[in-house]
């Protein structure tokens, strides 16, 4: 274990009952020492009571319950805040849809220890996307025209798969993200450079969602796209 770091791995879940115990014994398989925090926007499906039965038997499982959908650029700066308030050493984010494997996770380990941000693409090279049709399409499409446009040295932009090591990031702070949604990652990019922090880029194979539903709605690629110029302008002129 990554000389007695202290590491928290995060997902935000909503509706994901099918796929949270996989993942969490996912997580506990490849890094059987981490502490998991999970947060639930009160999911309909009652994912969070999955969870809480998990917990019974694992004291380093975690639950914030919130208590309607507040989006996950929240819950992501939720979980960066308690990171720091723990004295974590790593944080690592993730999805709950098991498109992200955990297996990844100690190559996200081995990396920290050089990089203060690493982010899992699959559009670097070894790095592969399984999507299928229009959601591929849109993806590796979007995540080009984002590189051009903002002129920002990474080929991806849009995965949550992420690692961050909390204690050699400067004056980075999640909560300056100000986009929203799904813009929220490419946002996250957008502040690191900002601040001189390089992206580190380890390929990972990306998985369609094999069970529940997709929740990305379609007008988050316009408000992204928007999101982008908004960026790229405030970046060139400010």
């Amino acid at each position: 274990m990554s000389n007695n770091k202290r590491i928290l791995v995060f997902t935000a879940t909503y509706n994901e009952i099918e796929n949270v115990r996989e993942l969490i014994n996912g997580i506990q398989k490849y890094l059987p020492n981490t502490t998991i925090l999970i947060i639930d926007d009160n999911s309909p499906d009652k994912t969070q009571e999955v969870i809480k039965e998990l917990k019974k038997k694992n004291e380093s499982l975690f639950l914030i319950e919130r208590e309607k959908k507040l989006g996950l650029d929240s819950a992501h700066k939720t979980a960066f805040s308690y990171a720091i308030e723990n004295n974590f050493d790593y944080l690592i984010t993730m999805d709950a849809d098991l498109s992200h494997d955990p297996k990844d996770l100690p190559e996200f380990i081995k990396y920290l220890k050089d990089y203060p941000f690493v982010i899992g693409s699959r559009y670097t090279s070894g790095g592969r996307c399984l999507m299928k049709g229009f959601r591929l399409i849109m993806s590796k499409f979007g995540n080009q025209i984002i590189k051009t446009v903002s002129g920002i040295k990474s080929n991806e932009f849009t995965t949550s798969y992420r690692g961050f090591d909390i204690k050699n990031l400067k004056n980075f702070n999640l909560m300056n993200v100000k986009t929203k949604g799904y813009s929220f990652f490419m946002g996250t990019l957008f502040e690191l450079e900002k601040n001189n922090i390089e992206i580190k880029e380890i390929p990972i194979t990306f998985y369609d969602r094999k069970k529940g539903v997709s929740k990305i709605p379609k007008i988050e690629i316009f408000r992204t796209l928007k999101n982008l110029f908004f960026l790229t302008f405030y970046k060139k002129f400010k």
